[in-house]
Parts: structure tokens; C-alpha cells; sequence
């Protein structure tokens, strides 16, 4: 467990937040902020007031339509449609503040090591060491369709990855400090023999170039992984700086922190870790009000207005199962996938370890994708997140807005002032990078 806890805010550039329909809701403003810069640079700047680590862009690249076989249920909700790239708001937010970072989501899918390369990089430095990178193996069978590409198996995915990774650690690395020379006596940029020119050809990918960017005084952007099934546990334990998980209960996330600590000592032992401490982020979703009547009020309201088939075409794309053909009121058994393993072994059983049913498990997805809730008032929220920190000895938590931006107002007013009061919560910045203050 650190020292103090670490925030982050999860943002998605998209007309819904991990709450679905929060589009319809008078008090969201998140529809229109797709068209309006200033949108979300107050948002950044609301969260650099909290002092929030950073903002976590979770991202679905293309429309799902493994529900009844259609795209029609996913556009008629606006579940996880449009597909609005947040690469551009890093930028937007990073020169709206000065501390906060800003991680985004990209898939090893879709793209080529070089240009994620060339984009985060770039990102990063012009924003003086405040981006993170997010990295996807890119489950979606739509994200597959969308780029052209033939589906890989779940474990092949991660194959694929860890060469695309290795590609992007040699573009990082191949030109050092000392190649930059910028002499205007002799007129030369950068000493050539100094620079190592990529040649690398595997199995999955290929790429011969120099780095795209100049090397940068804060190092590579900082790393996330949200792998949970045992290939990508391994995938986060060698390439990781921070892992974000999802667990639908405080006993999934005992054993999930169980889970990552032998990993972390299997990979260390096997010569296959990154030498990082496993830094965890779980996701928790907080509804604040004045009392906690009011509070489960608002939730309530939030659900109300979400229809069921809306919820399974966004359950169905994650799972990769068509969840139309099940029956909603029996239990839903781990199926095999070649989707994201972990986010339905987190689903599957409740915190009495019994199984949920399909029912169930949509209405937990509904507002925040199997995201536990915290509801209450701000001392009640304050209490029930410090318990959970000190509980589970994670690392932090990773916010999931309901409405956008009151509720991230709401917490950044009322519940950080609570955390800060209790001397478990930063009152100022530790330092100007997104790895200065995450790792501290």
C-alpha cells in the first residue's frame, strides 16, 4: 500500500461515460463537450485542483455488433458509439494545466509500433513527461473488422504484443542524449554514429527506422496495462508501471492484489519482470449527495432509464459472446472467450461467491461496467474508499464518472477536501511529471 492514496479519473471521448444513457440526463454536458475545447480543459483543470494524478482515457476504437449480430443496438443507445479518438484531448488538457497527466488508451491493434511510437512520444514531449500510455492488446472482434485485420487467438494476441512493445522500447531508445548535438557552428543536428538504426523482424511484425522524436529529459511515457487473465498478467508484470483492474467487490480485490503479487514474484523469478513494485489502480465509481437517500436517489435514477438490451450490446462486445441467446434469469457460467477473459471472471460471482445470473450481471454494468459503486454522502464516500484502500494495500483508485462534469466536480469538492483532512490524500503536487507524482 502507498503512502498516500493515488487518484486518477477515468474519461471516455465518447457521448456516454461508463454510464450508459448519461447523454440523456439533463445534468450532463458531456454530448455537446464533444464539440468544445474548453469542455474538457475544465475538466482538467477541475481535477488538477483536486490534485488527481491524472485522467485515464478508456477508449472502445469501433462499434461492437456481437449483440443479436448488429451494430443497430450499440448506435441506437449510443453504447460505446461514437468512437471519438481521446489522442487529441492529451494535448488539449496537457496545455490547459501544468501537473496533471493524462493516460490514454491505444491498441497494439490497428496500428504499427512506430506510429503509437511517434504519437505518444510526441504527445509526451511537448507536454513535458505528462502522458501515459494505456496499452491494449485489442480484444473487440469490431476493432479487428473496423482495421481489416483477421481476429488472433486471446493468448496470440499477447504474443503479438510483447513484439510490438519490444519494438517500441528499441524506437525509444535508439538515439541517446549525446546524439543531439544542435551545433550551429558546424551546422549538424545529431552525430549518426551514435544512433542505432531499428532492424527488428519477428513473427507478428516488422520495422526498420529511427525514433520519430527527439529523446526526451522525462523518459518514456509512463505505462499501464489492465491484463488480468494469466497471459495478460504476465504481458502487465514485464511491461507495466501501473496496473488499472476491474473487480466488482472488495473480496475480488483481496484476491486480485493475491493474484498480482505471485505474478509479479513468478516474472521476477523467471527474469521476465520489469523490475517495477506492482502499483495498482482498482476502479470505483462514486454517487455523492448530501445524504445517502439522496445519493441511491440518483443512482436509481441513472438506471432507470437504461433498457436492457442496451447494456448486453456493450456486455456482449467485451464478452465476445452473443448474449441474446442466453436466458437473462440463469446464472452466467464463465464462457470461453477469446475477449477479455478478466473483465468476465470479474463478472461471473458475486461477493458471496455465488454465481449471477445474466440479469444481475447487466445491471451492474449499466452505470459502471462491473465497477463497484461507492454512494453516500462525502464523509460516508471518504470512509468507505480509505477502508477499501487499506483493506485490499492497493495502490489507489481509478474514478468512474456517472454524469460528466458534475460528478466530477461533486468529488473533487466535497470528498477530496475529506481525504486531504485525514492526511491520506497529496494537498500539492509532488513534482511536474505524470512519473513524479504517480510513483511517489
Amino acid at each position: 500500500m502507498s503512502k498516500k492514496m493515488h487518484l486518477m479519473q477515468m474519461l471516455i471521448h465518447s457521448a456516454s461515460t461508463h454510464t450508459l444513457l448519461s447523454w440523456a440526463d439533463p445534468k450532463d454536458g458531456q454530448l455537446n463537450g464533444l464539440q468544445d475545447f474548453s469542455y474538457w480543459q475544465n475538466l482538467a483543470q477541475t481535477l488538477e485542483r483536486g490534485c488527481f494524478d491524472g485522467v485515464f482515457f478508456a477508449d472502445s476504437p469501433a462499434t461492437h455488433a456481437v449483440y443479436k449480430s448488429s451494430v443497430k443496438p450499440s448506435v441506437e443507445y449510443g453504447a460505446s458509439w461514437p468512437n471519438h479518438d481521446p489522442m487529441p484531448l492529451v494535448a488539449i488538457m496537457a496545455a490547459a494545466t501544468k501537473h496533471l497527466g493524462i493516460g490514454v488508451t491505444l491498441s497494439t491493434t490497428g496500428t504499427t509500433p512506430y506510429l503509437a511510437t511517434r504519437r505518444i512520444s510526441t504527445l509526451n514531449y511537448l507536454s513535458r513527461g505528462r502522458v501515459g500510455w494505456n496499452i491494449v492488446s485489442g480484444f473487440s472482434a469490431a476493432e479487428h473488422q473496423a482495421n481489416g485485420l483477421g481476429a488472433l487467438g486471446h493468448d496470440e494476441r499477447y504474443d503479438q504484443a510483447d513484439e510490438f512493445m519490444e519494438i517500441c522500447y528499441r524506437l525509444w531508445d535508439c538515439v541517446p542524449d549525446a546524439a543531439i548535438l544542435q551545433d550551429p557552428v558546424t551546422g549538424k543536428f545529431a552525430d549518426p554514429e551514435q544512433i542505432n538504426v531499428v532492424d527488428f523482424q519477428g513473427k507478428f511484425l516488422n520495422c526498420k527506422a529511427v525514433g520519430p522524436t527527439l529523446p526526451s529529459p522525462y523518459g518514456r511515457p509512463l505505462l499501464f496495462q489492465a491484463g488480468s487473465s494469466g497471459r495478460g498478467l504476465q504481458f502487465a508484470m514485464q511491461h507495466a508501471e501501473v496496473i488499472f483492474a476491474i473487480q466488482s467487490h472488495v473480496a475480488g480485490m483481496k484476491k486480485s492484489m493475491l493474484q498480482l503479487s505471485a505474478a509479479s514474484a513468478a516474472a521476477a523469478a523467471q527474469g521476465k519482470g520489469n523490475g517495477n513494485e506492482c502499483k495498482v489502480l482498482f476502479g470505483l465509481q462514486p454517487i455523492v449527495r448530501s445524504t445517502e437517500l439522496e445519493a441511491r436517489q440518483r443512482a436509481e435514477e441513472l438506471a432507470e432509464r437504461i433498457p436492457l438490451d442496451a447494456i448486453l450490446a456493450r456486455l456482449s462486445g467485451v464478452f465476445g459472446v452473443d448474449l441474446s441467446q442466453l436466458d437473462p434469469d440463469r446464472p452466467l457460467a464463465e464462457m470461453e472467450t477469446q475477449a477479455s477473459r478478466g473483465l468476465m471472471a470479474a463478472t461471473v460471482t458475486g461477493a458471496d461467491g455465488k454465481a449471477v445470473t445474466l440479469r444481475q450481471a447487466a445491471s451492474t454494468w449499466a452505470l459502471s461496467v462491473a465497477i463497484p459503486q461507492v454512494i453516500g454522502t462525502p464523509e460516508q464516500v471518504a470512509d468507505e474508499m480509505e477502508r477499501t484502500w487499506r483493506e485490499t494495500g492497493c495502490y489507489g483508485f481509478n474514478l468512474s464518472p456517472t454524469t460528466n462534469p458534475d460528478s466530477v466536480e461533486d468529488f473533487v469538492d466535497q470528498v477530496v477536501p475529506i481525504l486531504q483532512a485525514r492526511g491520506v490524500f497529496r494537498t500539492e503536487y509532488e513534482g511536474d511529471s505524470f512519473r513524479d507524482n504517480l510513483m511517489a
